[in-house]
């Protein structure tokens, strides 16, 4: 289950997706949190974060890749 916070994210390092081009309109993830993968919106870095459970980002990754998501 994903949840919507405001936890704080200070010593998180935050990237971006080499595809967004430099744009500021992207998701950034941050890695190193023990079970979830913290994803906000780089135009709010201090706003909202979305936690998605390591075991569910995996599913979805692995579902992009292999074109089983609809």
């Amino acid at each position: 289950m994903s949840n919507i916070r405001n936890a704080s994210t200070a010593g998180l390092t935050w990237t971006k997706s080499s595809y967004s081009g430099g744009q500021s309109d992207c998701l950034e993830v941050a890695h190193g949190t023990p079970h979830t993968l913290p994803v906000r919106d780089s135009k709010r870095p201090t706003g909202p974060t979305l936690t998605i459970p390591h075991t569910a980002w995996t599913a979805f990754i692995t579902g992009v890749k292999t074109t089983q998501l609809d």
